[in-house]
C-alpha cells in the first residue's frame, strides 16, 4: 500500500516510460525515492504484470507516473520549477535534466521524456518583483537572452 504524503498529486502521463522517468528523477533530486510500482492486474490495456503507475517522491513532492499510452504529451503548458541557491546546482540541475532532452531558453529545458522544466536560481523572481523596477527591467533583459541562467551574470545585470 502506498504511503501517500501529498494532498495534491501531480500525475505525469507517459508511454510506457513511467518507471524508467521515475528512478531517472529520483536519481537527480535528493531526498527522492520511488514508493509504489503498480502493475495491471490482467491483460487488457496492457499486457497483465506490466508497470500501469509509479509513485514516487522527488525531494519530499509526490508524483504519480502512469504508462496511458502515446495518446497525450508533454507540453511546456505545464512545467516545474527548480528552484536553486547557487551556480553550482543550476549547473547540475540542467546538467542532469537535460540528459537526453532539449534545452529551450530563459533557464526551461526539457528532459529525455518531454517534461518541461524551469532551473531558476532563488535570486530571480527576488530580482524581479523587488521595489527597484529598473533593476528588474535589467535583470529581465538579461535573463531573456539566456538559455542556461547565470547568477552572476543576472546580478550584473542588476547592478547595472
Amino acid at each position: 500500500m502506498s504511503r501517500i504524503v501529498s494532498r495534491i498529486i501531480p500525475c505525469l502521463w507517459f508511454d510506457g516510460e513511467a518507471e524508467a522517468a521515475a528512478e531517472h528523477y529520483v536519481g537527480i533530486f535528493p531526498n527522492s525515492r520511488v514508493t509504489e510500482v503498480m502493475r495491471w492486474p490482467m491483460d487488457g490495456m496492457a499486457p497483465a504484470g506490466s508497470v500501469l503507475t509509479v509513485t514516487f517522491e522527488l525531494d519530499g513532492t509526490t508524483f504519480v507516473g502512469l504508462n496511458g499510452g502515446p495518446q497525450f504529451t508533454f507540453t511546456e503548458a505545464v512545467s516545474f520549477q527548480v528552484i536553486c541557491e547557487s551556480q553550482d546546482e543550476v549547473d547540475h540541475y540542467w546538467a542532469r535534466l537535460g540528459e537526453g532532452g532539449k534545452e529551450i531558453e530563459c533557464g526551461w529545458i526539457k528532459d529525455r521524456f518531454g517534461l518541461a522544466w524551469q532551473v531558476v536560481p532563488r535570486m530571480l523572481p527576488e530580482a524581479l518583483a523587488g521595489a527597484d523596477r529598473e533593476r528588474a527591467a535589467r535583470v529581465m533583459r538579461a535573463m531573456m537572452g539566456m538559455v542556461k541562467l547565470d547568477i552572476a551574470a543576472l546580478e550584473a545585470a542588476g547592478r547595472g
